[in-house]
């Protein structure tokens, strides 16, 4: 246990000082050489499928010292090492000379091969982020004489940055295509690089720097979008609303007013009072229903702690790899939410066996999303990209998982067995109950879970769009709080349709409302991977690697997404349950 905690303590450690930067981590005076590390290179489609930068043969430095990463950089792909380039801060530098450099004709297919397919470059500077294009391609396809196409390689970068006083505020990369080499045939080549770099002063501050790349993404975005989605999002919580007042509650007054008026044949009426024996029924496979409920609680509780850590300002757009980091932290801390919940609410209904639900819970969502990463590492190494996760870091994660994760699960179930609280209602474990009388199309499972799924799918579709255009393209979302608004808006849509359905399908005298009223909640987290194939059919991604990445990381989010609102569903359901059986009771 000790051994643990000291390990628990570096990774928290690691993650707040190396995600965390104040201004005066990145104050200089004039002349001072500034970190500029290169990263990688990549289609520009393919978010995914990147390469060390030196991978392609640039100019490379005497020795090359790749940067000490933290884990979350290198879970994002990031493999930063140092280069030729030399930034003084507020030195302008004109067609300075990076290196001669030989170009053989392998290297003059490589180039033009990455040309052909859009290939692009990231550096940092400063921390800050900075992309260019490798090459162009001319098509002469329109000309009279049918020749084939051009290709140019830039051999001179330009370097445009901004400072506020001793702050460095912007910098971005532009290949001058007036300065590029035809490598369209397979000759040796000596090619000089070069670079320039001009300062100019700007009064934005720096807290305000990274504001710029919430518009770099391969998709046009506006921040005006943004709040249309809110205003789209409350107006269907508005309407639900009025549906919920006006129908629902006036039928569920009415059902209780004949219940108590003292008419036996009216109370035989009443389809959901007709089933108060076995509406508390023990569900099928409890234990499965248990540890379903423990993960969604578990992944619940994630979300909402990385929405708080982004308010407290740990996670903000400059942290490079703070994100990753704070998933793997936080998810191995939470699997003592897991185990309790799981364990807890199955001891309610039996004394024994709740060692299976907690197991349960601590593979639902990680055993299939281990197979999935596992896989993606797989081909991520065959391809060579660095997606590939080096052993080391693999080594560090099943360490942790093993050391804090398993524990936590393990204690977060015995706290659960032995301070479980008592179940308010009475139960029966019988295997059987009363038939069910035939139902409408949107009382039955495939029914309601489409009702229940597009309605709040619909309520988060634009902001849904923005997150995969964050996630699968070039934009820093900047934008926390309405990316929390959206994420609440989500929940209650989830909580409201799950009473309303929950209440039709009590009325048709049908009581096997647990597994239902978890599908139901759980059925938005389908309309979102369906979601995910429209939104490839309309982006420029190909490839076998780029697109196994997509659908498999996909797929994993919006699975948690099942578990998390299928957990939400529920206990909504459950509340409004014990609510209208207790009035039945004291009435």
């Amino acid at each position: 246990m000790e051994f643990s905690k000291l390990l628990l303590s570096l990774i928290i450690l690691q993650s707040l000082f190396s995600s965390r930067a104040s201004s005066s981590d990145h104050m200089y005076n004039v002349g001072d050489e500034v970190p500029f590390f290169v990263n990688k290179v990549g289609p520009l489609n393919n978010p995914s499928e990147t390469y060390q930068y030196y991978e392609m043969p640039f100019c490379l430095p005497d020795k090359v010292l790749p940067k000490k990463e933290s884990l979350g950089e290198v879970l994002n792909g990031d493999r930063l090492t140092n280069s030729l380039y030399m930034l003084k801060f507020k030195l302008d530098n004109t067609d300075a000379a990076l290196c001669q450099k030989k170009i053989n004709q392998n290297d003059i297919a490589k180039f033009r091969n990455a040309i052909a397919m859009d290939y692009y470059f990231q550096m940092y500077y400063d921390d800050l982020p900075l992309w260019g294009f490798i090459g162009k391609v001319e098509d002469n396809s329109w000309s009279m004489d049918g020749k084939a196409p051009t290709y140019f390689l830039f051999k001179h970068i330009q370097f445009n940055a901004l400072h506020n006083n001793n702050q460095i505020i912007e910098i971005h990369a532009f290949s001058d295509p007036n300065s590029a080499v035809d490598i369209t045939d397979d000759v040796d080549l000596d090619i000089t690089f070069t670079y320039s770099v001009f300062w100019n002063e700007t009064s934005t501050p720096f807290k305000s720097r990274m504001n710029r790349y919430l518009r770099a993404s391969l998709l046009p975005v506006h921040q005006k979008i943004h709040w249309f989605s809110c205003v789209n999002s409350v107006v269907i919580i508005v309407l639900l609303f009025g549906l919920l007042a006006f129908l629902f509650m006036q039928n569920l007054r009415n059902d209780l007013r004949r219940n108590t008026g003292g008419d036996e044949e009216e109370n035989k009426e009443i389809g959901w009072k007709c089933i108060q024996n076995d509406i508390f029924r023990c569900p099928l496979s409890m234990p499965l229903f248990c540890a379903a409920l423990g993960t969604g609680a578990q992944l619940l509780t994630l979300v909402l702690v990385l929405f708080a850590l982004a308010f407290t300002g740990i996670l903000y757009p400059q942290s490079r790899g703070a994100l990753s980091t704070s998933i793997i932290i936080v998810y191995t801390l939470t699997s003592a939410v897991a185990g309790y919940t799981s364990a807890s609410f199955y001891s309610q209904f039996a004394k024994t066996g709740w060692e299976r639900s907690v197991f349960l819970a601590g593979t639902l969502f990680f055993g299939p999303f281990i197979f999935i990463a596992f896989t993606l590492n797989l081909v991520a190494a065959y391809f060579g990209t660095t997606a590939a996760l080096p052993f080391g870091t693999i080594f560090v994660l099943v360490i942790v998982h093993m050391v804090i994760g398993i524990p936590l699960l393990a204690l977060g179930g015995l706290r659960g067995c032995n301070f479980r609280p008592e179940f308010q209602e009475s139960h029966t474990n019988r295997k059987f109950s009363r038939e069910v009388p035939p139902s409408t199309w949107y009382c039955r499972i495939p029914g309601q879970m489409f009702i229940a799924g597009l309605l709040p799918f619909s309520a988060i579709v634009m902001e849904l769009h923005q997150l995969y255009a964050s996630i699968w393209g070039y934009k820093i979302f900047t934008l926390p709080g309405i990316l929390f608004i959206t994420f609440m808006i989500l929940v209650l849509v989830t909580a409201v349709l799950s009473i309303l359905l929950t209440y039709f399908q009590l009325t048709v005298e049908d009581p096997d409302w647990w597994w239902r009223s978890f599908l139901r909640g759980g059925s938005v987290g389908i309309f979102m991977f369906l979601y995910s194939f429209y939104f490839y059919s309309k982006s420029s991604m190909s490839g076998f690697m780029q697109t196994v990445f997509y659908f498999g990381y996909s797929a994993s989010m919006c699975y948690a997404f099942f578990l998390m609102l299928g957990t939400v569903s529920f206990y909504t359901s459950l509340t409004f349950v014990r609510r209208i059986y207790h009035a039945v009771k004291s009435e």
